[in-house]
């Protein structure tokens, strides 16, 4: 388990969210590089990229660079009343409707796609409360012999990406309404099996809208989504330990490092 990541389950890793690019790598290679420096997407971006319309409100979120379970996150759903998306802050963590405790959400911090729709902490939720997380990149750790190296992963055009999520209402006993999520992951493309052995669940713009629910899909269908993400299509590069600390949170934790 990464260190200072408590609860993070079946693959260690960290979403960036809107954080600071470096130049291009050659796709699936993680391959020394110039870091440079790129504005962060906006929270206005995401909604383009995403297809949010304008009069839908544009939450108060915070760039960040090292986010950590039940940090808050803005996630893509669909809304079926109005018929259009919405841009929402979600707890990182999904707590189920049915749970006593929030403290349940640190187990839920992924979910692992084979089985999804059997198991009781998502099965409702895969049915009818599926989102998407919009990253730009994201850490995932390597064993190597003189600890684990960190290393950033991107889409290889450096576009923004979105992983496959559920949501949660829950209801605490005082009567709070808490959102909450949790990020689908799956076996590793060949790339990212040389770093882990899982791998969130990336959704290409094409099947947005079935993983929504803006479209009819059944579960079969569904399933066939929560594939590995092209490792062709996709680049990596080491970055500084410093991740492995939540308190470390500034743009130059995506920068190329030197490895441990």
């Amino acid at each position: 388990m990464a260190r200072g990541l408590p609860g993070i389950l079946s693959s260690l890793f960290v979403l960036i969210i809107m954080a600071h690019e470096p130049s291009v790598c050659p796709a699936g290679v993680c391959s020394p590089c110039v870091a440079v420096s790129a504005s962060p997407p906006t929270v206005s971006e995401i909604k383009l990229v995403f297809s949010i319309p304008p009069h839908r409100p544009t939450p108060n979120f915070a760039p960040s660079g090292n986010v950590a379970p039940t940090d808050p996150v803005p996630i893509v759903r669909y809304d079926p009343k109005a018929g259009e998306r919405s841009l929402d802050v979600m707890r990182w963590g999904l707590v189920p409707f049915w749970a006593k405790d929030i403290k349940v959400g640190f187990s839920n911090i992924n979910a692992k796609a084979e089985g999804i729709e059997g198991k009781p902490a998502f099965r409702e939720a895969f049915q009818r409360r599926r989102c998407l997380v919009p990253v730009d990149s994201f850490y995932e750790w390597k064993k190597v012999a003189t600890g684990k190296q960190p290393y950033a992963i991107a889409l290889a055009d450096r576009g923004l990406m979105a992983l496959a999520g559920l949501w949660e209402n829950w209801r605490s006993s005082a009567g709070e309404w808490v959102r909450s999520f949790a990020v689908i992951t799956t076996t590793p493309n060949e790339l990212c099996a040389e770093l882990h052995n899982r791998m969130p669940v990336v959704l290409s713009p094409d099947v947005w809208s079935e993983w929504l629910g803006e479209q009819q899909a059944d579960p079969a269908r569904l399933q066939v989504l929560l594939t590995p993400y092209p490792a062709e299509e996709m680049t990596c590069w080491p970055v500084s330990t410093r991740v492995g600390n939540v308190k470390n949170n500034d743009p130059s934790l995506i920068e190329l490092a030197a490895l441990v």
